[in-house]
């Protein structure tokens, strides 16, 4: 998710015999090596500050249960995270979703197109399933910074030296953070991303440390990991089970970011660095928590008992219990290294999901499920790393809005969760598509697979969605929104194509000028059009004013396919349309950037002649004008105008010289 390579690189095919063989396999070696170190700093950024808060949360709500908190239900606590990250990490996604790769790529928008493939067609239900899906990210991209880096100030709290005099700075130390991650995004990330796999590599064996040496201190607690336990603490709270299975969720967010960066690193490094690091760091930190907080039980209960007694003595109906196992379970000597430790880590994670945020919506501009907007590359090199303005202020001004409005990482936690479910559950069901056509297994089959899933999946989403009132609105309105934004955008565009296709047949055009011949001007002129088949309009306004046609007429055509990236074969496609008029049709991936005139320079492989400092290019630019016999209401009519007024102009979209562009604009009624 983070601005990484674009495909994992592959080694050099050497030759000269066995030196030759020797310095490929340690070629390979060496580049395995570097993207599993890359993935642990950008994959698993998210995951890995889990245990920031996952834990703390999930304890909370046996404490405010109104009994004293019990051994059993440390241990049910922490059996239940160990196998949500069991179940939904390892099984679902590192076995299973990292196999339905999208030629090589994956995530939400990437599923949706390879179930489209598989059934040959897009439906409007899987469209909605993953436009959902792709949605709900932008909610995981709003509250993760916010959440991360203030869980990771807070423990500022428990360095003995600042207790009690901190307070009044954590929210403003966690914003000039924030702020300070945002402004940089535009420098790139080339130079602080070499850092980001080791210092998370660090992040990660300190975290098992810890836990380790709380876990040698009480070892009963290795009993957790018996499913048992978390069976028990199911059967015997019921409803506080429902309650409490909400922050369980915590501690699996950022999963669907193991698919999603698929691409940039690969299978195997990703897979590799789960098991070999990330899990058991993850799991030796949950067990040291719960083994101090079992420790510690009867300074806890007791402590609670007073907070709350004290809030009930001046008629408060809710109080603030501060309590951070993570970092309260450390020498208090290097608590303050940890909090430097856990803020880097939580930058880190944040970077992953903005850069996620960013590579979503270049697919979704590509697949025309948004409009342009402005992509900068910052990398010469990695092809990953982009910067869209738009989407990083946006980003910022929700992050901003979230962490002043919710205060604490508590409180925003009861706003978490609710978009990640609904993600994995969009996921699931494509999934289930995936299975049943592509890899041709039954559908009883198929749906035996995905159905613990599905049923665990719809827990945690029941569980979260009793959070709504207290926060969980922010990512549903959020989703909705940008629901209604791409549906707002899609049938828009697709009735202004249907307006367009009454314009003049390109075929019909040039049989008029075959015997009305204008006036020929030296040069080539390339215009741009959505629909090969028809008259470009910037063609048909040169010919109206202008009353012109240049020597040499290239009518180019953009396409995106339902692939990360287009085969070199399918790049390029020349058509002789007559002799002094050829037909050029570009193709692209969802992934790709759309660089006309390198592809263009490609395309002379092909026989296309041109020299570039003589040639114009002409593109139509419709002023949208809204109408009541439009197909849409007139609300609806009214964004879509906004949206097509705000995007990016085709010139700096498509990487065309400025100086050699001209735009010829005409009125349309949508």
């Amino acid at each position: 998710m983070a601005q990484a390579p674009a495909k994992a690189p592959q080694p050099e095919k050497q030759s000269g015999g066995a030196h030759g063989g020797g310095r490929a396999r340690a070629a390979a070696h060496g580049g395995f090596w570097a993207l599993t170190l890359g993935s642990i700093g950008v994959v698993y950024g998210d995951i890995g500050t889990s245990p920031l808060y996952a834990f703390k949360e999930s304890f909370a709500h046996v404490l405010q249960d109104g009994t004293a908190a019990t051994r059993e239900e440390v241990l049910g606590i922490i059996s239940l995270i160990f196998w949500a990250l069991m179940i939904v990490v390892t099984l679902k996604y590192i076995i299973l979703v990292m196999q339905m790769d999208n030629k090589g790529e994956g995530g939400t928008l990437s599923l949706m197109a390879l179930a489209q493939r598989a059934l040959g067609r897009r439906t409007p239900l899987l469209f909605i399933v993953g436009v959902a899906g792709a949605s709900m990210f932008y909610g995981d991209a709003l509250i993760t910074p916010a959440i991360s880096v203030l869980s990771a100030v807070e423990g500022l709290r428990a360095v003995p030296s600042l207790e009690g005099r901190i307070d009044p700075f954590v929210l403003p130390i966690a914003i000039g953070i924030l702020v300070g991650l945002f402004a940089i995004q535009a420098r790139g990330t080339g130079v602080m991303g070499r850092f980001f796999g080791p210092i998370t590599t660090v992040w990660f064996i300190t975290m098992g440390a810890l836990g380790a040496v709380q876990v040698a201190a009480n070892p009963s607690v290795l009993q957790a990991l018996m499913p048992s336990h978390a069976i028990a603490f199911m059967i015997e709270h019921r409803f506080l089970t429902f309650i409490v299975l909400g922050s369980v969720f915590l501690a699996v967010t950022g999963a669907e970011a193991l698919y999603a960066d698929m691409g940039h690193f690969g299978r195997r490094p990703i897979r590799f660095a789960w098991v070999v690091l990330v899990l058991p760091a993850l799991t030796l930190n949950y067990l040291g928590q719960g083994a101090f907080v079992i420790g510690q039980l009867d300074a806890l209960n007791a402590e609670y008992a007073l907070a709350r007694d004290a809030a009930r003595a001046v008629g408060a109906e809710t109080f603030h219990f501060e309590f951070s196992p993570f970092f309260e379970m450390a020498p208090e000597v290097l608590r303050l290294p940890l909090v430097i430790l856990a803020t880097a880590a939580t930058v880190i994670a944040s970077q992953a999901v903005i850069s996620g945020a960013f590579s979503l919506t270049q697919q979704a501009i590509q697949l025309g499920l948004l409009p342009r907007m402005e992509i900068r590359r910052t990398s010469e090199t990695q092809a990953g790393q982009i910067y869209m303005p738009q989407i990083n202020w946006l980003l910022l001004a929700g992050v901003l809005v979230l962490t002043l409005a919710f205060g604490s990482s508590t409180r925003l936690a009861a706003a978490y969760g609710i978009s990640i479910t609904g993600e994995m559950l969009m996921s699931t069901f494509m999934m289930f598509i995936v299975i049943w056509k592509m890899w041709k297994r039954p559908v009883a089959l198929a749906a035996a697979i995905v159905a613990p899933f599905v049923v665990i999946e719809l827990i945690f989403l029941a569980s979260n969605l009793q959070r709504v009132w207290s926060g969980g609105f922010v990512p549903l309105l959020l989703a909705g929104g940008l629901i209604i934004t791409i549906w707002t955008w899609v049938r828009g565009t697709r009735l202004l194509a249907e307006t367009t296709r009454r314009d003049e047949p390109l075929a019909k055009l040039f049989e008029t000028l075959a015997h009305h011949p204008p006036h020929r001007v030296r040069g080539a002129a390339i215009f741009l059009t959505g629909d090969p088949d028809i008259a470009p309009a910037a063609l048909m306004h040169n010919l109206k004013h202008n009353q012109v046609l240049h020597e040499q007429i290239i009518i180019l055509t953009v396409k995106t396919i339902n692939a990360p990236r287009a085969p070199e074969n399918e790049r390029v496609k020349v058509e002789d349309y007559m002799p002094d008029v050829k037909r050029v049709i570009l193709t692209f991936g969802f992934m790709e950037t759309p660089n006309v005139v390198k592809a263009l320079t490609e395309a002379r492989k092909h026989g296309l002649k041109f020299d570039i400092m003589k040639t114009s290019f002409f593109l139509s630019r419709r002023t949208i004008v809204p109408s009541e016999k439009s197909g849409m209401p007139l609300w609806q009519d009214h964004l879509f105008i906004f949206l097509a007024r705000n995007a990016t102009n085709a010139t700096d979209f498509f990487h065309i010289p400025s100086g050699r562009a001209v735009e010829l604009g005409n009125q349309v009624l949508v």
